[in-house]
């Protein structure tokens, strides 16, 4: 009876699904809607969802499009300290919704001798039960233990023969996503890899919370957990990574999504492969650059770059994507000395079919030091897409100048440093940035050594066509990718 009406109930939300999909669009409250008098139109469902956060209720109302809402993670409660409800008429999230109430809230009614029997009798016979089994484990680990070195007992083997039987990470993700969407693993296979990893050690800390060196069936990954106040940024970022067709060699390589209750309260975790150079910001901190170098480096960042900012049209396309926090920091270094560009939590997709920009209602903004000049002085367009991957050109182009000015020339490197260093301070107001980029008008200093040196002379020349005031005479990604490409083709021909 109850699977029968589980089945019900799971048909009826696909019928109102597919409503919606055909183009039923539902209004729904939404608490962060200022502009729009605190409502939201969505072609998916209606959202509520209320967490415990420092022992009080937060509750948060919002739309959810199609994408979300077949990403079952977002409809789902997590135990007793978060509750989300999915719901598909107008104004239906308008409610008032509470965590459940503890069990031991409520007074029971008194039991009966019956009752107790069976209370006493169950646990008896599971406690003999386990009694049982932990010896016969006990001498069968013995026996085993005498013949093959003892496995490390932290290691989830069973999950990883289940999951990923005799292949690696890498192979895993390579078959599911090229066998399906490109969009990444299922919902099921990611809550049971984020289910069964060991955290190691903490490698990083940001505005978000925290980065984690993990470990899966022997294989590193990196955990980034956020707090459940930052539900927002998790939310968006998961949504970000899981773009169909995003998968590239030169963006982070996303694995799983998964919320983890821990007992206080409920962590929220993004787990990606795991680089152990670290950012490009640490990497160029402790390395120089050789000319070589600087061509795998910038190469592979107007590669990742340029497929973000693609749009790939088809049943199964590839919408255009500005990443709107391009820094060093958000680079992540490879083991073979290529890039791969992280960090989408602020990133805007552009529909192009019905001409909408799907900008996250984050109050997380960029980078000051890396803001375009239009960002800075409020003159940017937010209606036209071009604007913002024209701003992400501008932050690229001062990527540039900090990995080059870590290369050697005659002998003569310059100690790492970030862009404006020497006209701003350490943490710069966004009026500190406004005066220096658009009332002055000043840049990073090329150096006329550069000259001497054809990969830095052409970096040089890339860096002032990334930097123009006006983002319409900027270069794109894909111009940046192939003059560097030439540039690579140069360098090996002379070989």
């Amino acid at each position: 009876m109850r699977r029968a009406l589980r089945s019900g109930l799971r048909a009826a939300a696909l019928i109102l699904a597919a409503c919606a999909a055909l183009g039923t669009g539902l209004t729904c409250v939404c608490h962060w809607c200022e502009k729009t008098n605190f409502t939201c139109e969505t072609e998916g469902a209606c959202w509520a969802s209320v967490m415990l956060t420092n022992g009080k209720q937060e509750v948060v109302k919002t739309c959810l499009s199609i994408l979300e809402l077949n990403a079952e993670v977002f409809c789902h409660d997590s135990r007793s300290v978060t509750r989300r409800q999915c719901c598909y008429t107008d104004f239906c999230n308008n409610i008032t919704i509470h965590l459940p109430l503890d069990e031991n809230s409520s007074r029971k009614p008194a039991l009966r001798p019956v009752e107790w029997t069976v209370i006493i009798t169950i646990p008896v016979c599971v406690l003999s039960v386990v009694v049982l089994l932990t010896l016969y484990t006990y001498q069968g680990h013995h026996c085993r233990f005498k013949k093959k070195k003892r496995p490390n007992i932290e290691e989830p083997l069973s999950e990883c023969s289940l999951v990923n039987p005799g292949k690696s990470l890498k192979d895993l993700i390579f078959d599911m996503t090229t066998s399906g969407s490109g969009s990444g693993l299922p919902l099921l296979v990611q809550r049971t890899i984020a289910r069964t990893i060991v955290l190691q050690e903490i490698v990083g800390k940001g505005r978000f919370g925290e980065v984690w060196r993990g470990k899966w069936c022997g294989e590193d990954v990196a955990v980034k957990i956020f707090s459940s106040r930052d539900e927002r940024s998790w939310f968006r970022e998961a949504e970000m990574y899981q773009t169909i067709m995003l998968r590239h060699e030169n963006i982070l390589g996303f694995i799983a999504a998964d919320n983890k209750d821990n007992g206080t309260w409920t962590q929220l975790w993004l787990v990606s492969e795991y680089y152990e150079q670290g950012s490009l910001f640490d990497y160029l901190n402790s390395n120089t650059v050789t000319v070589e170098g600087i061509i795998k480096l910038t190469f592979s960042i107007a590669s990742g770059l340029a497929h973000l900012h693609m749009e790939i049209v088809g049943t199964q396309g590839k919408p255009a994507i500005a990443h709107r926090d391009v820094k060093s920091k958000n680079i992540l270094v490879k083991r073979n000395e290529t890039c791969a560009i992280a960090d989408l939590g602020l990133a805007v997709k552009h529909d192009s079919v019905l001409n909408t920009i799907d900008i996250p209602q984050n109050p997380r903004v960029g980078t000051k030091r890396y803001m375009a000049p239009e960002i800075l002085d409020d003159a940017m367009n937010l209606n036209i897409f071009e604007s913002f991957k024209r701003a992400d050109i501008y932050a690229l182009g001062l990527v540039y100048w900090e990995i080059s000015q870590r290369c050697s020339v005659g002998g003569i490197v310059e100690e790492y440093q970030l862009p404006y260093h020497d006209v701003v301070p350490s943490d710069p107001s966004i009026e500190d940035m406004r005066r220096v980029v658009c009332e002055q008008k000043l840049r990073p200093n090329i150096p006329n050594q550069w000259q001497n040196c054809e990969a830095l002379r052409v970096m040089g020349r890339i860096m002032r066509e990334c930097w123009y005031a006006n983002g319409a005479a900027r270069l794109t990604a894909l111009r940046i990718k192939k003059t560097i490409s030439q540039l690579c083709m140069q360098k090996h021909s002379k070989a």
